[in-house]
């Protein structure tokens, strides 16, 4: 039952032909083996297409918007899904930063915070009572509004519209601040300009709401607007805060002039330039059900001006799911590995979307796959990839325009592992195929080249 016989060693000759071809077998063997070897230990990515067995009821919207001509103070963010959930204006966890010219984040903005109602102030007489003794408000046209504005120091203007429920409830303070003006002898000039008639006048001025009460000092609009109550106190006492910081400037440069130095203005009487851009960053969590969540321009002290609501807006980030600076070393190694036709997290991210027309916004429609990622189940990380689709909308001219995304959730799930391309088994077997094979061969050699020259040496 020997199957493994030996020669006896009397029996063998050692040969210069032999060694070397001993030597080739063995550099051919480790030269296989180690092809076979890295053969083995590489791994293939796969994917297989399951039905979705995440049990997670909610899932996280990761999201940082930039609104080139939107305002902070009209920028409110709502979700609605199929189950009939309705937030309007979220605030928990959505932060919003005013923005200048460049995109760049000037100022914080607080917290999305629920906007405080201003006070209106009750009168005993009509506006058409209080006219009897003449009208104290002067009404101005896009033809005498920069003279009007030029030629008076101080002027505080009311931006209405006669459909606005808000202008409507401020005509009779408005016309009892004048009356209070003139009593008191304020140079002030206090003015209404009707944007319906003057619709182009209120362009100009960028009225993105009514109503807008603005400060105008030597022909230049003071920013910001007005937003305190609206009594005639309230307006009388912010009017005289104005005149107090006039004279204050009026002190600067007399004391300028006389130093002769170049001394920065004190930060009380700066005009501060206020570029109407917003960034509106933070997550929702939200049903793992078809849904939206939308960004409106929104006020409850204001009616917005629909023709002046610009929704153009970049999508600096947007994913689902948890992100990725909150993923363990381990996974963000594992996910590094992972070639990019597989990492569809974000691809809206650095999109711009201008619309540059009036009544228009872009809505999105968002499909929502659960991708696992690793064999094992109970380690496998769930991430969410989506495919995105955008098309610009057209709006009635009294509709306020809203850039939404709309998301709906797939049913089936994708799972990406990595998988050795071959098993131990196959590895053990291949491994001894090549050894015997590389053993054989070169005896067959070995054995032809030995005859050839042996019978030339007879």
């Amino acid at each position: 039952m020997d199957f493994f016989r030996r020669i006896p060693q009397d029996l063998t000759e050692a040969t210069t032909l032999g060694a070397s071809m001993s030597l080739c077998a063995v550099l051919l063997m480790a030269l296989l083996f180690c092809s076979e070897l890295l053969a083995f230990l590489s791994t293939d990515l796969t994917t297989d297409v399951s039905l979705d067995v995440n049990s997670a009821n909610t899932v996280r919207i990761n999201f940082n918007v930039t609104f080139l001509d939107l305002h902070c103070d009209y920028v409110s963010v709502d979700v609605l899904d199929s189950l009939g959930t309705n937030r309007q204006n979220i605030t928990k966890n959505v932060e919003k930063w005013q923005i200048d010219e460049d995109g760049i984040k000037r100022q914080f903005s607080g917290r999305n915070r629920v906007t405080r109602e201003v006070r209106h102030e009750e009168h005993d007489q009509t506006l058409e009572e209080m006219h009897e003794d003449g009208v104290h408000v002067k009404q101005l046209t896009k033809a005498d509004f920069d003279e009007h504005v030029s030629s008076n120091d101080m002027v505080f203007a009311n931006f209405f519209a006669p459909w606005c429920i808000w202008c409507q409830r401020l005509h009779p303070t408005w016309e009892k601040f004048a009356e209070t003006v003139l009593e008191k002898e304020m140079p002030i000039s206090v003015v209404n300009i009707d944007c319906v008639d003057q619709n182009e006048l209120c362009q100009q001025q960028r009225i993105q709401a009514f109503p807008t009460l603005r400060w105008f000092h030597g022909g230049e609009a003071q920013m910001p607007d007005y937003k305190m109550d609206r009594t005639v106190n309230q307006l009388v006492s912010y009017s005289t805060r104005k005149l107090e910081l006039d004279e204050k400037l009026k002190d600067w440069e007399k004391k300028k002039s006389k130093t002769g130095k170049d001394e920065p203005k004190p930060r009380a009487l700066q005009n501060r330039p206020e570029h109407p851009g917003c960034q509106v960053s933070g997550y929702l969590m939200v049903n793992r059900v078809p849904g939206n969540f939308h960004i409106e321009a929104h006020s409850v002290n204001h009616n917005l001006n629909a023709a002046m609501t610009n929704l153009s807006h970049v999508v600096n980030h947007l994913s689902f799911g948890e992100p990725e600076a909150r993923h363990p070393r381990k996974v963000k190694k594992f996910l590094n590995g992972i070639p990019d036709e597989f990492k569809q997290f974000q691809p809206m991210d650095g999109q711009s979307y201008v619309s540059d027309k009036f009544h228009r916004a872009h809505h999105h429609y968002l499909k929502i796959v659960s991708t696992h990622f690793g064999s094992d189940s109970r380690d496998q990380l769930v991430k969410y990839q989506f495919l995105q689709q955008s098309q610009e909308v057209q709006y009635d001219e009294m509709d306020v325009p809203e850039a939404r995304f709309s998301y709906d959730l797939s049913p089936m799930s994708v799972t990406v592992k990595r998988k050795n391309q071959k098993s131990w088994y196959e590895f053990l077997t291949s491994l001894f195929a090549l050894i015997g094979g590389t053993f054989t061969t070169m005896g067959i050699i070995d054995g032809t080249l030995y005859k050839v020259f042996k019978s030339k040496k007879m």
